[in-house]
């Protein structure tokens, strides 16, 4: 019996801390692009994408901000496979999670081109390199795995009754997150045609899916954290 509840509460323990990994990553990743992005000289954060911080002398901050969010998304899937368990959205939600989590380790190294005027010096919005190519792909696909997991959870929670609000909340932030996704394509194509800055606020939009997807991935961190520690499981 003692050897079972020790195993229980080692399970527990590390449950929670697979959770909590979900909370810190988006967090800080949300936190260190902000700052980069408003203390960078000669970046406009309303016009230029956060991909372009990992250019550049300081660029390393941004590339380690990358991977080590991704690094925490992937703990946090591992942690919300353990902790769902069986029923709707068991497998894929943690599925989608990992496959943004790998996409972040990607986009890291894979540096994006120069692009919007910065940095500046540079030319922009030339042919792909190979590296820009991945960083691009890698992008793109963590762009729609978040949104699909929030419908994924979204349909699970409205299944349960004290979970109903969180459906609405899931569902949400993924319509959100792929409007403003789209909305920020168009302003990229139209700020690569409009002269140095101009009124295309692609770094803002970016910015502002960014932020709503990693509010959700926090939130939902935590309040999974709740439910471990009211379950006991």
């Amino acid at each position: 019996m003692e050897n079972s509840e020790e195993y229980r509460l080692k399970q527990r323990l590390a449950n929670r801390l697979l959770l909590r990994c979900g909370a810190i990553g988006p967090l800080l990743f949300v936190v260190v692009f902000l700052i980069e992005g408003a203390t960078r000289p000669d970046y406009n954060a309303w016009r230029t994408t956060i991909s372009t911080l990992s250019l550049g002398n300081r660029g390393w901050i941004q590339i380690v901000n990358f991977c080590l969010f991704g690094l925490l998304t992937l703990c946090f899937a591992i942690g919300l496979r353990r902790v769902l368990r069986t029923g709707p959205g068991s497998a894929w939600g943690p599925i989608l999670l990992f496959i943004v989590g790998l996409g972040l380790i990607t986009a890291g190294p894979f540096v994006t081109d120069p692009i919007l005027g910065y940095p500046p010096g540079l030319p922009s919005n030339g042919p792909a390199s190979p590296h820009g190519t991945i960083h691009n792909i890698a992008s793109l696909i963590v762009f729609i795995a978040l949104p699909a997991a929030c419908f994924v959870m979204g349909r699970r929670f409205a299944r349960d009754p004290a979970w109903r609000g969180w459906a609405l909340y899931s569902i949400a932030t993924g319509v959100l997150v792929l409007v403003f996704v789209a909305w920020f394509f168009a302003s990229v194509g139209a700020a690569t045609h409009a002269p140095e800055g101009g009124a295309a606020p692609a770094g803002l939009l970016e910015r502002l899916f960014s932020i709503i997807g990693c509010c959700w991935l926090s939130l939902l961190a935590l309040r999974l954290m709740s439910a471990v520690g009211q379950n006991g499981e």
